[in-house]
């Protein structure tokens, strides 16, 4: 069982895959950065310095409460600002992944123009 095991982890899609992987979670690590600490600071001073993550509408009349932590302590809210902060996230996200695969797209289709070297004689 053990020497099953082994083959199936070594196989090159597996490897593969795993590699993809990890760097596929460090690369979101630096795009979320990119999004939360450059992109969404500039959107916030554009907009006077809102900060959507905290806009909520009170879905009872107990919730008194002028943040959306406290609110949702209170009772029941509709946090229409962390929805709206997440699609402008996402937006931005695929914004930067469509722009890194068309370069890795231009790379291969500029790979595949290059000629077969000569063989040796």
């Amino acid at each position: 069982m053990l020497k099953q095991f082994r083959e199936f982890a070594m196989k090159g899609n597996v490897v593969d895959l795993a590699v993809g992987v990890i760097i596929g979670a460090a690369f979101g690590n630096i795009v979320s950065s990119l999004v939360a600490d450059i992109f969404m600071p500039v959107i916030g001073s554009v907009t006077g310095g809102l900060d959507f993550s905290n806009y909520f509408v009170a879905l009872s009349s107990s919730v008194t409460a002028d943040n959306l932590e406290e609110a949702r302590r209170q009772g029941a809210v509709l946090a229409y600002g962390r929805f709206l902060t997440l699609a402008i996230n996402f937006i931005i996200v695929a914004f930067i992944l469509f722009f890194v695969v068309r370069g890795i797209n231009a790379l291969k289709r500029e790979e595949a123009k290059k000629p077969d070297p000569a063989p040796p004689r």
